[in-house]
């Protein structure tokens, strides 16, 4: 039979521009899109030879359905600009390559390809449908299959019910019922997936649900009720229409001969120079530069027949076990029953040595009917040399995970070789870094996700709950496309040296010391916290009491509404800017500004201060000590921020507030044991000596060389007086001004947080730089590297991307140069503070101390350390912490002791 291609160009345009990197031609036009969408349609002209085809996009403005719910898609948020300027060239170059191309005005492209692929049907021709949208697998049947680019993913009418869990013919009714969230369809309420293929399973039909409503118990029974009266609008709302008048008929839509020369002109103009040498010759492609924003163009997609084994006996553990032990890496990752990395048990382990080819060992599903399984503890017995051998190199995504899971079963996860998530970090640290990020990005395949097998919400089961044979493909592709991530990525370290140092000697080293922190874990005075959120709760109901003195009248202190009513209609208060909405804010700016000149909102902020302390810290702390370590263990995402610090979650242990007395007697519950000492070691002033050192400026260098005050320094300097006469106030202007420029600050925002005019801010600054020019030099050259390079580097190479940098929007192409200012100072420190992690821990462990390390706040180092050692660290800490790196101004490191972290710090 012939064959139709349709394709779905507004699913191909976001999944393009959302799943590549940030590819920009030398000018600084956003070009990833337009690769994007092209390269998927040369793969699908390849992968299927069509007699008819169209690209089929949606219109702009309203459609019928908007008549229908004034609601539908009117919460979508607005296109990104990168993607808007890409449209037309995109559909210029799909014009070009040959393709027919149709957008109906005031008809979605759902209904123009249902309508083409059913008339199709009628004259003989099959139809393949590529798009990322499932709402068109309700077109599905005999001449209809669904075709996914981005992960090869084809459909039949038994493909989709494999999937959904329902025929195509029911896929109408099940999105009816779960709703569609991106069009701003309302479902019912706590219907899920599961909840809607079970309820449709049951009665056959949407009809025979209603029709059975009433017999449906439980809340999600009641929501359904509820909902009654909006499931015939919302099924008529996902119903594609297959009947519009006036298209082509698909024997029209012919392709026609390229256009070589807008081809070659649109190849020329956004660089993509191996097209360009498929029409005119490699030599006319050379002189095309690289995409200078981003990452490279990533590699063509090799497809590859996999092959996944669920390994259920121990004829098929042992042939395993035999390839693992002979590989030379091997790609590891483990099932488990909780995202929490010290509850969590193994419940399956998976493995791969060749691309392509994996297995699943489960070993602890509980779901009905399960196939029998080896013994976990065996299983964990057998595999435990291995698993602890360094001899046997291994790779993971996130190892640190993997290692906590594999520790509370008492085995020491040893070899870890490499780790996606640090490799994708280190790459471009602007991105996400998370397996099915990875695949799409680097790969251009999208993996089975988790709440696929597991659901969303309160309805989500745990892992060991999912039937075997649909977690063993999950789990076997899991680790088949880690091996094959690390095959993508691992090489750009041997081609580029600066970008193997951060991997190999600060990352993956750091990895390895932050495990240990989180397994260490920290001592908390349970009863100091709980009596500290007693006092704080009688504080915060003595303010709530003044603040309804002063309004004259209650109010919830914690409704912006009520709030905004009694500031700025009851009290007259000034407005200084409005929300979104055109309200009065009375967020934290406004509140600071405000209360320069007001009782009130000095005291609410006073207020949020108290509760956010004691719902944070105070209140919630105590709930968190492990009850079998007695300990409080912090999580640390090494991968979470661009400039490469740390970031303490669950709890968050980074910020609890230093300047505030509330916030320090915080700091006197974390506690060491009986015996030992809480030590603290910070770095002094690093990100001021890392612009020293950055910028060269010789006056800047001088200062920290003599060791004199830098802020006293800087104001003898502005001020035209000698060190010694420098007043207090000087030094203040100076201590802003040195820390300000470190963030970008303007003359504006130095003359609002000094209480200076604007012209005596500026000429602060401007006698500043004339004192100090080469911190001058340095921004404007750090301004100008990201401009040209789209990313700034930290003294030790890592890279720091910005993709904002050469955007048309004038606020966020300035933000980015402010932030690339500051990013490799910030960066540095993160760099220096992971070596300083690495070079204390490697003096621990070779002298067999019993010290360990229980924290990391930004540049500070925090130790529990016994009595009998307390001498040897002291003396040690500044020495291992200020020669990690060579810097050319001295690093010093403040060191302090005390039973708990306020007296130590």
């Amino acid at each position: 039979m012939p064959l139709l291609l349709l394709v779905d160009g507004s699913s191909y345009l976001y999944r393009a521009f959302h799943a590549l990197p940030d590819l920009r031609n030398k000018d600084g036009e956003p070009t990833g899109a337009i690769y994007g969408v092209l390269n998927m349609l040369r793969r699908l002209e390849s992968d299927y030879k069509a007699d008819y085809k169209a690209v089929v996009f949606d219109a702009k403005g309203k459609t019928f359905r908007d008549d229908w719910y004034p609601e539908y898609k009117a919460h979508r948020p607005p296109m990104p600009d990168d993607l808007r300027a890409q449209i037309e060239p995109i559909n210029v170059a799909i014009k070009a390559a040959g393709w027919p191309v149709l957008t109906i005005d005031g008809v979605e492209a759902d209904d123009v390809i249902g309508t083409l692929a059913t008339t199709a049907a009628v004259h003989g021709i099959e139809t393949l449908i590529s798009t990322g949208d499932k709402d068109l697998t309700q077109l599905v049947g005999p001449h209809v299959r669904w075709y996914n680019t981005m992960s090869n993913e084809l459909l039949d009418a038994a493909g989709v019910e494999a999937k959904f869990g329902v025929p195509p013919e029911r896929i109408i009714d099940y999105l009816a019922l779960v709703g569609d969230t991106v069009d701003g369809v309302p479902g019912v309420q706590k219907c899920g997936p599961k909840t809607a293929v079970k309820w449709l399973t049951q009665y056959g039909s949407l009809d025979q649900i209603v029709a059975n409503a009433d017999q449906i118990s439980g809340v999600v029974g009641q929501n359904l009720r509820n909902h009654l009266e909006f499931l015939p609008l919302g099924k008529k709302l996902v119903t594609v229409v297959c009947d519009l008048p006036g298209l082509p008929a698909p024997t029209q839509l012919t392709a026609t001969p390229p256009d070589l020369d807008t081809l070659r002109e649109t190849y020329r103009r956004y660089q993509f120079r191996t097209w360009l040498a498929e029409i005119d010759g490699a030599d006319a492609a050379a002189g095309i530069p690289a995409q200078t924003v981003g990452t490279p163009t990533p590699p063509p997609v090799e497809k590859l027949a996999v092959r996944y084994e669920t390994v259920l006996d121990w004829n098929a553990f042992e042939r395993w076990l035999k390839k693992i032990e002979a590989a030379d890496l091997t790609a590891l990752d483990t099932e488990t029953t909780s995202l929490d990395s010290f509850a969590a048990r193994i419940v399956g382990i998976s493995l791969s040595v060749t691309p392509g080819e994996a297995c699943y060992i489960p070993l602890a599903h509980t779901a009905p009917g399960v196939a029998d399984q080896l013994p976990r503890d065996e299983v964990l017995a057998r595999l435990k040399p291995w698993l602890e051998s360094a001899a046997h190199r291994k790779v993971l995504q996130n190892a640190k995970y993997d290692q906590h899971v594999f520790a509370n079963h008492g085995i020491s996860l040893a070899g870890i070789e490499h780790d996606t998530m640090l490799q994708s970090y280190v790459i471009e640290s602007d991105k996400g870094h998370d397996l099915g990020q990875l695949c799409t990005r680097h790969l251009g395949l999208e993996t089975i996700a988790y709440e696929d097998l597991c659901g969303k919400g309160a309805k989500q089961i745990t892992f060991d709950q999912v039937d075997i044979e649909r977690a063993a493909t999950y789990a076997a592709e899991d680790a088949d496309v880690t091996l094959r991530i690390h095959n993508v990525l691992h090489p750009r370290f041997v081609a580029e040296p600066g970008l193997s140092r951060i991997y190999h000697d600060i990352e993956m080293p750091a990895r390895q010391v932050i495990w240990q922190i989180e397994r260490n874990g920290i001592l908390v005075d349970a009863e100091v916290l709980t009596q500290q959120s007693h006092e704080m709760g009688q504080k915060i109901m003595a303010l709530e009491a003044q603040a309804y003195e002063l309004a004259g009248q209650p109010f919830n202190l914690a409704s912006p509404k009520q709030l905004g009513d009694i500031l700025f209609n009851k009290l007259g208060l000034p407005v200084k800017k409005k929300t979104a909405s055109g309200g009065p804010s009375t967020d934290e700016e406004v509140l600071s500004e405000l209360a320069l000149d007001y009782p009130l909102p000095k005291l609410l902020l006073e207020h949020r201060s108290l509760s956010k302390l004691k719902g944070t810290y105070t209140d919630k702390l105590p709930r968190m000590v492990n009850p079998q370590t007695g300990r409080v263990h912090t999580n640390f995402a090494q991968a979470a921020v661009v400039t490469g610090r740390l970031a303490s979650s669950d709890p968050n242990l980074q910020n609890i507030p230093v300047r505030s007395e509330e916030g320090r007697r915080i700091r006197t519950a974390f506690i060491a044991p009986s015996g030992s000492s809480i030590v603290s070691a910070d770095y002094s002033q690093i990100e001021l000596r890392i612009m020293a050192h950055l910028s060269g400026d010789e006056r800047l260098r001088e200062a920290f060389a003599h060791g004199e005050d830098v802020h006293r320094a800087t104001a003898a300097e502005i001020f035209g007086v000698t060190p010694l006469e420098v007043g207090p106030d000087q030094r203040r202007v100076a201590k802003s001004i040195n820390f300000g420029l470190i963030y970008g600050m303007s003359a504006f925002g130095l003359a609002r947080q000094l209480g200076l005019e604007r012209s005596a801010a500026q000429t602060y600054i401007d006698r500043y730089f004339a004192r100090y020019p080469g911190v001058a030099r340095y921004m404007e050259e750090a301004r100008q590297s990201a401009r040209e390079h789209g990313y700034v580097e930290t003294a030790f190479g890592r890279r720091l991307w910005f993709p904002d940098i050469k955007s048309a929007q004038a606020m966020r192409r300035q933000g980015a140069e402010r932030a690339a200012i500051n990013a490799p100072m910030q960066g540095t420190a993160a760099d220096l503070i992971k070596l300083a992690m690495i070079a204390v821990q490697n003096w621990l462990e070779k002298f067999g101390m019993q010290s360990r390390l229980v924290l990391q706040v930004h540049d500070e180092l925090l130790l529990e350390v016994p009595d009998n050692e307390l001498m040897a660290v002291r003396t040690h800490l500044p020495k291992l912490m200020g020669e990690v790196a060579a810097l050319s101004v001295p690093l010093v490191v403040e060191v302090g002791v005390g039973p708990n972290w306020e007296a130590a710090h």
